[in-house]
């Protein structure tokens, strides 16, 4: 098994694996007792003007069953994420460190983000639809159906400064009764573009058969997407973004070797921070890589990640959904807007 490993890992793929050795050490997180935090890895020297020497993983909360869909409210100093198994949505305060649910039941909510209007979107895996919270606090349903059928459960979700909502659609939330009700897929898992202006849904992309996590660049030229079971391994795609919303020149852009890509954002420069795990206390934690797509640094944790955002007063502070944990980290650049 070893030697079939090694001879599959090449590219960032070994680099990936050359990252996993601190990793016995979190197999129970403790903070870290001095500074620099070595579950801050520099991979690439590159990485390291993004490493606070200062700064520390903090786990914020605990407790949970499976933690999604990250995003932060800066005009209420606040974090909410998905426990999805929970049903529900919960709201960590930064200046009280309190967490409270914010909705509950939530209909199994999966990825979370921000309009432009400050509004929060949801992916819904019970109603298998994208919802809006308007400010009065009342839920607009956005879209639950293409060409007559029920979507199969929307995943990740992300709003591009037009205004257009962009999220995947794989089967993962109706394949049992753990995060939402089993249900047949009546749709092929696609990504889709959703216009509030016209009210029109369109296939983005078709071809990706669990398409998950997705992201602008920071000039949104670029559309990337985890394609996380592709063949013969997991890879990061990334696309042109053209007028009106077109994609193309497709690209494999990453190769996730034996470890699985979630959930991911984009900082101001364009590196792609990228919740990762598969199990396994080598792999847990959070990728981070380039535009070219080389690996160049990592946030060991102890627990699988599974999406993330950046948030705080600078939009400097990482919030990292990890399973049934969500960790947080100052780093030394800002979250891209729109995340």
């Amino acid at each position: 098994m070893k030697s079939n490993r090694r001879a599959f890992l090449t590219g960032s793929a070994a680099v990936i694996a050359g990252a996993t050795m601190a990793s016995k050490s979190f197999a129970q997180w403790v903070p870290a007792a001095r500074y620099p935090d070595p579950a801050v890895q520099v991979l690439d020297q590159s990485f390291g003007k993004y490493r606070l020497g200062l700064a520390a993983v903090e786990r914020i909360s605990t407790g949970h069953r499976w933690c999604e869909g990250p995003v932060y409210f800066g005009d209420g100093r606040y974090l909410l994420w998905s426990d999805i198994p929970n049903n529900q949505i919960l709201r960590w305060d930064e200046q009280t460190g309190q967490v409270t649910p914010y909705r509950k039941p939530a209909n199994y909510p999966n990825g979370n983000t921000r309009d432009r209007q400050g509004r929060l979107i949801t992916c819904e895996n019970m109603n298998r639809r994208i919802t809006r919270t308007e400010h009065d606090g009342s839920i607009t349903t956005l879209v639950d159906r293409f060409e007559g059928k029920p979507l199969n459960s929307p995943n990740d979700v992300v709003v591009k400064s037009d205004n257009t909502i962009w999220f995947t659609d794989p089967s993962f939330g109706i394949g049992g009764n753990y995060e939402g009700r089993k249900a047949s897929a009546e749709l092929p898992t696609n990504v889709y573009r959703y216009d509030p202006a016209t009210r029109q849904l369109s296939v983005a992309i078709d071809d990706i058969k669990f398409p998950n996590g997705l992201c602008f660049s920071p000039d949104e030229s670029k559309l990337y997407v985890i394609d996380v079971r592709s063949n013969p391994t997991r890879t990061i795609r990334s696309y042109d973004v053209g007028a009106g919303g077109k994609l193309s020149n497709m690209k494999a852009l990453i190769d996730c070797g034996q470890g699985t890509a979630d959930g991911m954002r984009c900082d101001v420069d364009g590196n792609l921070w990228v919740g990762w795990g598969m199990g396994s206390n080598d792999l847990d934690g959070v990728m981070v890589f380039n535009p070219d797509g080389k690996a160049i640094g990592r946030i060991a944790l102890p627990e699988r990640c599974a999406n993330l955002c950046f948030g705080g007063e600078m939009r400097n502070r990482l919030f990292m959904a990890s399973s049934q944990s969500v960790y947080a980290l100052y780093v030394d650049t800002q979250g891209a807007r729109g995340g």
